[in-house]
């Protein structure tokens, strides 16, 4: 009976550091995805802007 709870206590403290390190993942993660969303934003205004002046270029050839 003691190795059997011994056995689940190990299993127990395995599952219980494994969450604890998913969740230090997942905020990690979290913050990967904020930072390349807010680069995806940063980069699709800056091709909005060139595509506005390519435009203007173009229309100011003869």
């Amino acid at each position: 009976m003691d190795a059997d709870l011994k056995t689940l206590e190990l299993k127990l403290s395995g599952l219980i550091s494994l969450c604890s390190d998913l969740r230090n993942e997942n905020e990690r993660l979290r913050l990967d995805l904020s930072a390349s969303q807010s680069d995806a934003t940063l980069l699709k205004a800056n091709m909005s802007v060139a595509s506005e002046r390519i435009e203007a270029l173009l229309e100011s050839l003869p």
